[in-house]
């Protein structure tokens, strides 16, 4: 009796392990991601020139930069894959504003 309701239930919390430990590498990406925008937003604060923004460890994200004189704008933009190779991969994108610092 106990064997047909594991085998019963097995395959869902399987399903229900890989959704969780998805959701937990994509949270892992979010920090990566607000990271590194806010070091590239203090660092291109403090630069009288952007310096060059990157993530580090991560060959599949970006760190943009932008100013409007006041403030700088950085925004960083991962690609989180999944545990499950059938789903498509999440775009995680943060950004972080940094006062500029005169010289």
């Amino acid at each position: 009796m106990v064997t047909a309701e594991l085998a019963a239930c097995l395959p869902v919390l399987i399903v229900l392990l890989a959704v969780a430990l998805s959701a937990v590498s994509v949270a892992s990406a979010r920090l990566r991601a607000q990271d590194a925008a806010r070091e590239a937003a203090r660092a291109a604060a403090r630069a009288s020139g952007h310096a060059a923004p990157s993530l580090p460890g991560r060959a599949d994200g970006a760190v943009s930069v932008t100013s409007d004189g006041t403030f700088v704008r950085a925004v960083a933009r991962v690609q989180a894959h999944l545990l499950v190779p059938f789903l498509p991969a999440v775009v995680v994108t943060e950004q972080a504003v940094a006062a500029r610092e005169p010289p």
